[in-house]
């Protein structure tokens, strides 16, 4: 921030306290001033006066209250010194005035850091205090000299954008690219680094219709919430057509049970990959939904309507069903993939007839077993499971299957839980394998549970790898498995095959990474 932008961040708050006082003063000067006037006009028997002021008072009462309201607008975030909600409110009123009057563009637009119930799970108090702290502080140097900064809530920040000519979409667009930058350098709390992304959505006046300070904050929400369907670190701009998109996806409740009948949702499958031979050692079985009018949808919007509307023990059943297709057509083409993961939920493993009913569709295609991976949240197994959860997991333990414990890092599952719950592999989470290649703190921490897993017998897989530099490190620092874009994305089954042929067919001949960190 410029030594021109700071005196003019520090003239704005010093203008609002005296304004502050001013207000305050002149409250206390009216109600000081009426009984004397009251009690003059009665002396001199000013009857006019007196009726005059009777008549007046409760408007000068109604006067002074709403003053007094207003001086509340000066209250502040306790953690981070920034305005509140009602602060921003007043701002955008004012700015659409200011914009009205001069024909310049402004908005409004919210920041919100993404995976922050995991950051929680992570860190104690004092370090999501320090993270929110960082993050305010490098908020500040990124907006504008004449924009608001504000704390909404928990992870979530406002910037009121000041009527400015130059500010247009491509402008807010390479602002909130210079904050997302700013955010992601990485805080240091105890002896780790943490690595944030922000989500962005933001909404300028003239896209709206009739816009007041509310519907500009609520369009600015929706576009956040737009940002944050599209994945970690997605910036989007309000329009009227993403308000019938939004629209359109408040339909898909009551679509969905139709879709699973209809056959829309259907699996989608994710290689995974030994790093000590390059081979393929498996794959997960993810759902899609392909929509015949919007195309595919994303997991995040339609599983919350299978959730609610009771379906997700038959998506857990489509599942199943076909990923043991998938193993029995690649075995019939000549491709023999060792296993297929499958997730459940804490609802289906609370399916009292799971066991039996896996039991059956490994019998009728004739698949074993311990080719079926079960994946389990780490969070189920970390929290209080019930009594039918946890007899599940152990009868298709005993059943042969294997059990993975999933986005490892972010239940504190204790040693005595994945004992108890016969786990044979644990997937670390991907905020741990992001920018492992370039972070030591990151390949301790990594290199942690590994060591752990391998004293207590575990295989282990890396979610999330996206570039070649993080494969190796986690072949060279002893993971067994990888997964995540950088290798390929869930892809359906019919592009399957030839994906597995290309790969198998690749020239060069895969690097044994775990031997070369022990030679090395």
């Amino acid at each position: 921030m410029s030594m021109n932008d700071k005196i003019s961040v520090a003239m704005r708050s010093v203008s609002g306290k005296i304004f502050g006082y001013q207000r305050s003063l002149w409250r206390l000067a009216v109600l000081g001033a009426l009984p004397f006037l009251l009690a003059a006009a009665a002396f001199f028997e000013a009857h006019q006066i007196l009726v005059i002021l009777a008549f007046l008072f409760p408007f000068v009462f109604v006067l002074v209250a709403i003053t007094g309201q207003d001086s509340k607008l000066v209250g502040a975030d306790p953690l981070t010194g920034l305005p509140n909600r009602t602060h921003v409110l007043v701002e955008l009123e004012r700015c659409l005035r200011i914009s009205n009057r001069l024909g310049h563009e402004a908005g409004a637009m919210l920041i919100e850091v993404d995976r922050f119930k995991l950051l929680e799970e992570c860190h104690d108090r004092a370090g999501i205090e320090e993270i929110l702290l960082n993050c305010t502080n490098r908020l500040k140097e990124a907006v504008r000299g004449n924009d608001v900064l504000a704390r909404l809530d928990g992870p979530t920040f406002a910037i009121v954008l000041a009527p400015a000519r130059t500010l247009d979409l491509e402008a807010a667009i390479q602002m909130a690219g210079r904050i997302q930058r700013a955010l992601s350098e990485p805080v240091q709390i105890g002896m780790a680094n943490v690595y944030l992304t922000a989500s962005i959505g933001f909404a300028l006046v003239h896209r709206i219709e009739n816009p007041t300070g509310d519907t500009l904050l609520q369009a600015a929400n929706s576009a956040l919430i737009e940002a944050q369907r599209s994945g970690p670190g997605a910036i989007r701009s309000y329009s009227l057509a993403m308000q019938t998109r939004i629209a359109a996806r408040n339909g898909l409740a009551f679509e969905v049970t139709g879709a699973l009948e209809r056959g829309e949702i259907y699996a989608f499958y994710q290689p995974q990959i030994s790093t000590r031979t390059g081979e393929i050692s498996g794959f997960e079985t993810l759902a899609r939904w392909h929509h015949p009018e919007r195309g595919m949808i994303p997991p995040v919007e339609f599983l919350p309507a299978l959730e609610q509307s009771g379906q997700m023990n038959r998506l857990s059943e489509i599942m199943v069903t076909q990923a043991l297709e998938a193993l029995v057509a690649w075995d019939e083409a000549g491709h023999h993939i060792p296993r297929i993961g499958v997730n459940f939920s804490s609802r289906e493993l609370s399916d009292p007839r799971l066991v039996d009913r896996i039991g059956w569709e490994l019998d009728r295609f004739d698949i074993a077993p311990e080719r079926l991976v079960v994946e389990v949240l780490e969070t189920v197994v970390a929290g209080k499971s019930d009594d039918m959860v946890i007899r599940n997991l152990s009868g298709l333990a005993r059943l042969g299957c294997c059990l993975d414990l999933d986005d490892f890092g972010t239940g504190h599952a204790s040693i005595t839980s994945i004992r108890r719950f016969s786990i044979e592999r644990i997937k670390i989470d991907r905020s741990f394998v992001t920018h492992i290649d370039l972070d030591p703190e990151q390949q301790k921490m990594v290199g942690a549970i590994l060591t752990m897993a391998e004293r207590l017998g575990l295989t282990t897989l890396a979610e999330g790898v996206e570039t070649p530099e993080e494969q190796e490190m986690l072949g060279q620092i002893g993971c067994d498995h990888i997964q995540g874009f950088g290798i390929a994305r869930p892809m359906p089954m019919s592009e399957t095959i030839p994906w597995i042929r290309k790969y198998e067919s690749r020239d060069s001949t895969p690097i044994n990474l775990s031997q070369r960190a022990s030679q090395g």
